[in-house]
């Protein structure tokens, strides 16, 4: 689900897919039994295949392009400033953030789409190198460029050429505390290769290799999660016991993965001087810590009202006053369960779009029909989903593992709205784009939202309509009270780390404590629950990234109460806040709406939508 962050380099080196050595414009779309044909994505929009000679080009370009920005930049930029000059070096540093973007965007998606495949590892380990070779002459720029007195700044963008890129210079400004000699810049930058970027390779590769064994079939990862969601209670089991097995066969791996990374998180930011372990991660997210502090805080009391409280009730529906871990996401028993297929799933979330804008939903079918979505599951192919902005100057891409679920369904929902998101902030070109992580999970949890209440709006059977509501508050409890655990889980991870390595039984301790206090007495942890924590990427690809979920989650439930008082230009202010996510604070997005981040009962509003539709369940419950 992740999508993009603040450095669009940075975004870019998220894992991504793989086409063939030599990649056809539109490759042949996959097959999968009653889900209908499912497509793959075109990326020859970025390049027609790894050792195509645009590629090589381009890369030749970044290289020389970097080092004749260096000679003709560093060590003038003052002076430029107050030539009235300093835009151009703007102008030129966008387009080699473009380039460059693209560049190891390509990479990426090529390397998302089979993890295990040696040539598309080859390449992206190989892109990333020269990527960062050619990029390390660009990095004296914000550097230098933050050393200049604010009032010579300012005086600047006086000129609108330069006050255009504002939002930009004044989030870079906002990095200058933190900041280090360039010597030691240059130092961290090029060893990322070598380190942190190595580490989250070496966890996509491992992962993308597991198999796991359910009834005599050797299953990938997201096949075998997708299990924990079978109608059959057997099967659930199984494949939670198979993924307990393997994943504690290979836990000294990903133990040693975790506290690497911990570590040289711990490093940067003790060099920075950064206090707490999460300043980093709200910095980059452009949130208040407090903001943060009283979005925990208001979710932690929550518990025993949201996740306590409703799988007490989903325990009485299954005859049991407790439920194994297995069954936590189980389908509601006695409710008729069948595949949705692709063509379905993509008129309900298109239908949806379109009920609340026609423009909404005329970008999100773009997707559709030019080929920027790859939804098969395939050996290798990265887990979960997500939707990667690339770069402006093309567009952006969705990955899914589609297998006709209902959660699939509000997976492609929510990456479509990523998506969407993602192309109406284009315009403001390649620096100010990227939208911070709290932001960007606005779009896709409100185009979750607007799909469900398409669907509810139809339902009128008792028992379709229990089981939607089910599906609903479970993921809203997965996006908030679930990703506020994560966060504690961290928290205390990162915290200890700095007194020495953590043993594995040491993670699976503090993973314990806090799946206790936020699932609550109704669930039931059997053995091997212990190390689901080794399988969940956000730990190790964008660390504290997971309270971003519930941020986005709370301020869609009070975005949504706005838009059901007063629908009038409604959907108009709110596509204009997409536009606009990379070049504001959320403070100024959300005045339109009447919303304050900052206010303690900003938080209590959006979680009181999760406990409205528990009511609701209970509610039907009695009549029963």
């Amino acid at each position: 689900m992740a999508t993009a962050t603040r450095s669009r380099s940075k975004a870019a080196l998220k894992p991504a897919s793989k086409p063939p050595v030599k990649q056809a414009a539109v490759r042949s779309a996959a097959k999968a039994p009653k889900l209908g044909t499912l497509p793959e994505w075109n990326l020859a929009d970025l390049y027609p295949a790894i050792d195509a000679p645009e590629v090589k080009r381009d890369l030749e370009r970044a290289d020389a392009d970097s080092i004749a920005f260096e000679d003709s930049y560093k060590g003038r930029l003052a002076a430029l400033t107050a030539e009235g000059r300093l835009v151009e070096a703007v102008k030129r540093y966008e387009a080699l953030d473009d380039l460059i973007g693209r560049l190891i965007s390509y990479a990426g998606l090529v390397y998302a789409g089979n993890t295990s495949d040696p040539v598309g590892a080859k390449f992206y380990g190989d892109m990333q190198e020269r990527i960062t070779r050619a990029s390390l002459h660009l990095l004296f720029f914000t550097l230098e460029l933050n050393r200049i007195d604010d009032a010579v700044i300012e005086q600047a963008m006086a000129e609108p050429a330069l006050a255009h890129y504002r939002p930009w210079i004044e989030d870079i400004r906002k990095e200058k505390p933190y900041q280090l000699d360039d010597k030691i810049e240059e130092l961290f930058h090029e060893k990322s290769v070598t380190g942190a970027g190595a580490w989250n390779r070496l966890f996509d590769e491992t992962l993308g290799a597991l198999r796991f064994k359910v009834g005599g079939k050797d299953l990938a990862i997201e096949q075998t999660l997708s299990l924990m969601q079978d109608v059959n209670g057997a099967k659930r089991r199984a494949a939670s016991e198979a993924l307990a097995k393997t994943f504690k066969a290979n836990l000294r791996t990903f133990a040693l993965i975790t506290n690497t990374l911990a570590k040289d998180k711990e490093i940067s930011d003790r060099w920075r001087g950064f206090k707490d372990i999460a300043d980093a991660r709200h910095l980059s997210n452009r949130v208040e810590p407090e903001v943060v502090e009283a979005l925990v805080a208001a979710v932690r009391a929550a518990y025993p009202r949201l996740s306590h409280r409703y799988y007490a009730l989903k325990a009485r529906w299954f005859g049991k006053k407790v439920l194994p871990h297995w069954d936590r996401n189980a389908p509601l028993p006695k409710v008729a369960q069948r595949p949705i297929g692709w063509s379905e799933a993509k008129e309900i979330v298109l239908e949806a779009y379109g009920g609340f804008s026609p423009r909404m939903a005329e970008v999100a079918e773009r997707f559709f029909s030019r080929n920027w979505i790859d939804a098969p599951t395939r050996p290798g192919k990265q887990s979960g989903a997500f939707s990667h902005p690339t770069v402006p100057s093309a567009h952006p891409y969705v990955l899914l593992n589609y297998q006709g679920k209902p959660r699939d369904v509000m997976t492609l929902a929510h990456e479509l709205g990523h998506g969407v998101h993602q192309v109406l902030a284009g315009p403001n070109g390649a620096l100010m784009a990227p939208t911070p992580l709290t932001l960007a999970e606005t779009a896709s949890v409100f185009g979750e939202m607007l799909t469900f209440k398409a669907l509810l709006a139809k339902t009128e059977d008792p028992k379709a309509r229990r089981a939607m509501l089910a599906s609903k508050v479970e993921d809203m409890i997965n996006t908030v009270v679930r990703q506020i655990a994560f966060y504690s889980f961290e928290r205390k991870v990162h915290t200890e780390r700095r007194n020495g390595e953590l043993t594995a039984d040491k993670l699976n301790e503090i993973w314990m404590s806090v799946q206790g206090e936020s699932l609550g007495p109704a669930i039931e942890f059997k053995p091997g629950y212990e190390t689901f924590w080794a399988y969940i990427p956000h730990f190790i690809h964008s660390p504290f990234y997971v309270y971003a979920y519930a941020f986005g989650d709370c301020m869609v439930n009070s975005l949504y109460a706005v838009y059901e008082q007063a629908h009038e230009g409604f959907a108009e202010r709110y596509l204009a806040m997409l536009s606009a996510c990379g070049t504001k604070h959320h403070s100024e997005l959300l005045k339109p709406f009447g919303l304050d981040a900052r206010d303690p009962k900003f938080w209590q509003g959006g979680l009181s939508v999760i406990e409205r539709l528990i009511g609701e369940l209970e509610a039907l419950d009695r009549k029963r």
